[in-house]
This record gives structure tokens, C-alpha cells and sequence, in this order.
């Protein structure tokens, strides 16, 4: 299974990613594209371009067929992009059919205000490796999102975590998880 995690910058993508990566088990491949632009560029040569974000989401996807091809009946965890725009999906999809392995969004959203405190405690802990991630970068995203079209999760990430890792897991384990799509449960201010 391929689990792609979508969302804003501060949506609690990576949050989510851990915990599943830990619930899916051993198995698991967790990868996430702001690690692997830091660990490839280093801090002196990222440049948060979109095409060093596209290398880096190849390099991903690779590294995940690989896995999936290596240990047959694991599950790959994608993190670190958006999915907001169409091409973005496009691409994962492809991964899971080029791969044969069923594909699994889960799209992370909270409240504007949530997503600005999470970011902030982020900048000022220094913790998260993408120096370009706050408040700005959220709103310049959300402006031009394109909605994803695709069979998802769209989890309110505002609930404590355990209920989040709950709802997410029940998600991927269930078939339907494939032909439907749940009904938001209202705007995200």
C-alpha cells in the first residue's frame, strides 16, 4: 500500500506520518521529501524551488518502488508535499499503478489559526528541516490549491492525535477506502 499524506504546511502531515509508519509496522517505509531535499542539498544549496521539490518527490518515488518490489505486502509512507496541485497526485498515482500497490490520501486540515501556531512553534523550535515553511508559505499555497479529485481522507487534524491515528488507520484498512470519497466536514477557517 501506498499512504500519501496531503495537506498545508502545518496540517500535521509529518505528525501523522510518524504515528502511521509506527501503527503499519516494521515494514514500513516512511519517507519524507523535506528530509531528503535537506540530507541531498544540505542547508547551504536548497533552494524551495519546484523542481528541486519534483527531484526530490522522484527520488522518493523510487526509492518507494523499490521497497514495495524488496518486501511484497509492505506499505510506503509518503510526507513532505502538499498535494495541491493536480500534477502532484498525478504522479503518486502513477507510482501505485507503475507499482501495482493500492494508493491511500489522506489529506490533513485544521483551522488557519492551528496551522499558524503549529508553524511558528515549529520556527521557533528550529525542528522542522524546510527553513521556508511558515504562516506566508501556508497562505500562498491555500490561494492557489487545486482540490484533489481523487478517493481521500480528508482528516481534521485539529483532534487530538491518537483520534487522528484512529480514524487513519480505520481508513486504510477498509476496501471502500478505494471508491469513496468522505464528505468534508465544512470549511477550514
Amino acid at each position: 500500500m501506498i499512504v500519501q499524506l496531503a495537506g498545508l504546511p502545518g496540517t500535521g502531515k509529518s505528525t501523522l506520518a510518524g504515528e502511521l509508519a509506527r501503527e503499519l509496522g516494521p515494514r514500513t517505509l516512511l519517507l519524507d521529501k523535506d528530509r531528503i531535499r535537506h540530507a541531498i542539498f544540505g542547508p547551504h544549496l536548497v533552494t524551495y524551488t519546484r523542481d528541486q521539490d519534483d527531484f526530490c518527490v522522484r527520488l522518493m518515488h523510487q526509492a518507494a518502488a523499490r521497497h514495495l518490489r524488496e518486501h511484497p505486502g509492505a506499505a510506503v509512507v509518503l510526507d513532505g508535499r502538499t498535494c495541491s496541485r493536480r500534477y502532484q497526485i498525478e504522479e503518486v498515482q502513477h507510482l501505485a499503478t507503475e507499482t501495482g500497490r493500492p494508493l491511500r490520501i489522506i489529506e490533513c486540515v485544521c483551522p488557519d489559526r492551528i496551522a499558524a501556531h503549529r508553524l511558528q512553534q515549529d520556527l521557533l523550535a528550529g525542528t522542522h528541516p524546510a527553513a521556508d515553511r511558515g504562516p506566508d508559505l501556508h497562505r500562498r499555497l491555500k490561494a492557489r490549491a487545486e482540490p484533489i479529485t481523487l478517493p481521500a481522507l480528508r482528516l481534521d487534524t485539529s483532534a487530538p492525535l491518537p483520534e487522528c491515528t484512529r480514524a487513519a488507520v480505520h481508513y486504510l484498512s477498509t476496501e471502500s477506502a478505494l471508491t469513496t470519497r468522505p464528505a468534508p466536514k465544512g470549511p477550514t477557517p
